[in-house]
């Protein structure tokens, strides 16, 4: 499966946009890390806990699209989108989206 940020992949000719396509997880922040996590912030740092916790959410989020698109016998995922939110205090959704085509 392709997957691309642009409208168009180069060399390829899309014949079909078989619509859009999501894939999303909300995730919680864990207490233990949440500790640790203030202690960074006191001496500064990035807070890799959160970067792992995010960059994890992401994957899942890609891989429930790219399955989403499978279903539809989708070759390419074009102008591939991520967004955010805040369900509640504490936790959060990633969102990632984009448009099945065939070529």
């Amino acid at each position: 499966m392709i997957i691309v940020t642009t409208e168009t992949i180069a060399g390829k000719t899309i014949l079909e946009s078989l619509g859009i396509v999501r894939g999303s997880t909300v995730r919680a922040r864990h207490i233990g890390k949440d500790i640790f996590a203030g202690l960074k912030n006191i001496v500064g740092g990035e807070i890799s806990e959160y970067t792992k916790l995010l960059a994890d959410s992401r994957e899942e989020a890609m891989q429930r699209m790219i399955k989403d698109a499978g279903k539809l016998g989708a070759d390419a995922i074009v102008n591939v989108r991520f967004t955010t939110s805040a369900v509640t205090q504490g936790a959060a959704e990633i969102l990632v989206f984009g448009t099945a085509v065939k070529f």
